[in-house]
């Protein structure tokens, strides 16, 4: 078992903080990137493409905090929140630059791609999921929804499947880069699968270990 020393509860939500700022950095320095010029011939579709890629990454892991937590004792759940979140604004600013500056607010264009473009139809669909998450990522929601709210927040394992293949469409091509989110994907949807088994052979080796103390 890994073992972290854990932060003290009065730091909990000064951390928390510090993770949106952290998390949002990527996205300001590809701003100055893009700004300066630095992203090459095709800068808009460049700077369009790390914020998506930016995205898919922090909901691989919004997901990893569960078996993290389950698999090596390491509880970050307090972070779960936050990483969620930071992946939904990097996917709105990913679309923002599409609607924007790619195609400059004409939403036939929009709208003719989202019919046409298999891997728009999905992205957008993505989004779409991904707000409802985002509007009931608070405590005021948890409690009013109840178990409604688990429900609902289990379709991020639909979105990140939804966001992997609309990151492998976009790119056109499975190199080490992608195929490495998609196993991530995978693994991390499958592992929804065998929690409950791997969770109760765990609590069974403990009381094992305990009985023959």
């Amino acid at each position: 078992m890994v073992s972290i020393p854990a932060l003290p509860r009065r730091y909990h939500k000064a951390s928390i903080w510090a993770l949106y700022v952290i998390g949002l950095c990527p996205a300001v320095w590809d701003f100055y990137l893009a700004y300066s010029g630095a992203l090459g011939f095709n800068p808009v579709k460049e700077f369009e493409h790390l914020l998506g890629t930016w995205a898919l990454r922090f909901i691989i892991a919004t997901l990893a905090i569960t078996p993290i937590r389950d698999l090596f004792g390491i509880n970050w759940m307090r972070y779960r929140r936050a990483l969620g979140l930071i992946a939904f604004y990097y996917v709105l600013m990913h679309v923002a630059v599409y609607v924007s500056l790619d195609l400059r607010f004409d939403f036939g264009a929009v709208w003719s791609d989202i019919v046409k473009r298999w891997y728009i139809t999905i992205g957008m669909a993505c989004l779409l999921l991904l707000i409802p998450l985002a509007v009931t990522s608070n405590n005021w929601s948890i409690r009013k929804l109840s178990g409604a709210w688990n429900k609902l927040h289990k379709l991020i394992y639909l979105i990140a499947i939804g966001g992997v293949i609309h990151y492998i469409l976009s790119v056109k091509s499975v190199t080490l880069v992608p195929s490495t989110y998609i196993a991530l994907i995978v693994l991390l949807v499958a592992y929804r699968a065998v929690r409950r088994p791997i969770l109760d052979w765990k609590r069974g080796k403990t009381k094992m270990a305990q009985a023959t103390r």
